[in-house]
């Protein structure tokens, strides 16, 4: 799942060596940490939160044959 959200998300960013995930799993869930470089923050949102909307879409949906709840958090 590391590999998708990186694989989605440095192709839109300016600064793509500053992409990197941080996992953080619990009982009953699975929070994944998506950290870029400050400038980059409007790209991975887009306007009104479409892109990060859609990139959690995509990794809710690959993760959703997990017992977990999937979440994907995105910071600078």
């Amino acid at each position: 799942m590391k590999e998708l959200i990186e694989t989605i998300v440095k192709p839109l960013v300016d600064f793509p060596e500053e992409v990197h995930v941080d996992v953080e799993e619990e009982d009953t869930r699975i929070t994944y940490h998506l950290w870029v470089n400050k400038a980059d923050m409007g790209k991975v949102i887009g306007k009104q939160g479409r892109v990060a909307k859609a990139i959690r879409t995509v990794v809710y949906a690959a993760g959703s044959s997990q017992q977990k709840k999937i979440f994907l958090e995105i910071g600078e």
